[in-house]
């Protein structure tokens, strides 16, 4: 197993197979769905793909991912690399190879796929999502003067390198909090392009207001928070 990927999942039956299913070259991968306290038939259809399910029911896109990577320090031998992405089809999976080419063979830490830069199908990102993608990056411009045009979870980050980044965030909070910690960490850092579709059903966050506010509020803090 040279590559894990973990993806957090809410209600993710209609998806969570296709995202799966696309995943490329799964022999050299160990694929990780951290169901998040879901009420459907996430579970089993992510297992009927060929996943491992991890059950967290703390609520939170941190939380999940926490316990992926708590899974994967337990093994008797880690990954090299662990790959990040949503369970909701908006990614192209198959673009997990441009990523993981960057950190193998091109050695950089943490290389995030922007949705900023690629080819985005109308009405996949809303005007709370790219207003929130500007005033992110503008703030970190700002305060950590390091350019960055998404906080998209479709990333690719050294499982060591990971883990020197010591994930705290349980939350909304969670992509930022790793952009962040591996700048002020001098991470060889790089984003490149990636498309990005319609999701398959309704977005916990930024489908509704609250999810929204409250998703920016976090973001928001997080930046300031580890400015100090």
């Amino acid at each position: 197993m040279k590559t894990a990927v973990i993806i957090p999942a809410f209600n993710e039956e209609q998806s969570i197979g296709k995202v799966i299913d696309d995943i490329p070259d799964k022999s050299d991968k160990i694929v990780l769905v951290c169901n998040n306290g879901s009420t459907d038939n996430t579970e089993k259809e992510a297992l009927n793909a060929g996943a491992m399910v991890l059950t967290e029911n703390r609520k939170g896109y941190g939380y999940a991912c926490l316990k992926g990577i708590q899974f994967l320090k337990e093994l008797p031998s880690p990954p090299e690399y662990v790959v990040f992405m949503d369970g909701d089809y908006s990614d192209f999976p198959i673009q997990m190879n441009d990523l993981l080419h960057q950190v193998e063979v091109n050695n950089y830490d943490l290389v995030i796929g922007s949705r900023a830069m690629g080819n985005n199908e109308r009405g996949s990102m809303t005007l709370p999502q790219r207003f929130g993608n500007w005033l992110s990056g503008f703030l970190i411009g700002i305060i950590y003067r390091q350019e960055v045009s998404d906080l998209g979870p479709f990333r690719a980050i050294k499982w060591n390198r990971l883990l020197e980044l010591n994930m705290q965030d349980k939350t909304f909070g969670w992509t930022v909090e790793m952009q962040i910690k591996a700048i002020k960490q001098k991470f060889s850092y790089k984003e490149i392009a990636v498309d990005y579709r319609k999701r398959i059903g309704k977005s916990k966050v930024s489908g509704t207001i609250k999810g929204t506010l409250l998703a920016g509020y976090k973001i928001i803090y997080t930046i300031i928070k580890y400015a100090k």
